[in-house]
């Protein structure tokens, strides 16, 4: 789990979250509804990966749950309104997930970072191999190394990438 504690992070944001989710909702029960879910979120995203801004993301989270909200809401009025009309399209969340999208470009950056760390050699293979689709043979030819020496190198760099991604979850 990452550094950050959701209780700090709670004692420090947990007011001015409930003020911001109340002005988004208008309703002082949605807003609480909208807290907790913000926060079974969060919890979710910091087991994942570690976030640099607790606090950004948290609110980024609070807002595109209480859009969500808003938009269950408007499509449960549209719903059970009498003219029996709803528009779908106006009605449905296409909202992106940000929290995902910060985890993600997260992620990223470690696995970059564990790239990096790679030796030289091994880096290149890795890097013709998954980033370009170049096929073990030819990157064989191209570097002047066996095809054996291709899968041994991009075995090393699987398993570092792989430990280096489970050390940091």
């Amino acid at each position: 789990m990452s550094g950050v504690s959701v209780d700090a992070l709670h004692r420090r944001e947990g007011l001015k979250l409930q003020r911001f989710l109340l002005r988004m909702l208008g309703n002082p029960v949605d807003a609480a509804d909208a807290t907790q879910e913000t926060y079974l979120r969060m919890i979710a995203a910091l087991s994942r990966t570690h976030v640099e801004h607790p606090s950004a993301l948290l609110f980024r989270i609070a807002r595109n749950v209480a859009l969500r909200t808003r938009n269950r809401h408007r499509l449960e009025r549209c719903l059970f309104s009498d003219n029996g009309e709803v528009d779908l399209a106006d009605a449905v969340d296409g909202l992106a997930v940000p929290e995902r999208q910060v985890i993600a470009r997260q992620e990223l950056k470690r696995l970059a970072l564990a790239i990096d760390e790679l030796p030289p050699r091994c880096r290149e293979v890795f890097l013709l191999s998954r980033f370009e689709s170049i096929a073990n043979g030819e990157i064989a030819i191209r570097l002047g190394i066996s095809r054996n020496m291709v899968e041994k190198h991009l075995i090393k760099a699987l398993l570092h990438c792989r430990a280096r991604q489970s050390e940091l979850f």
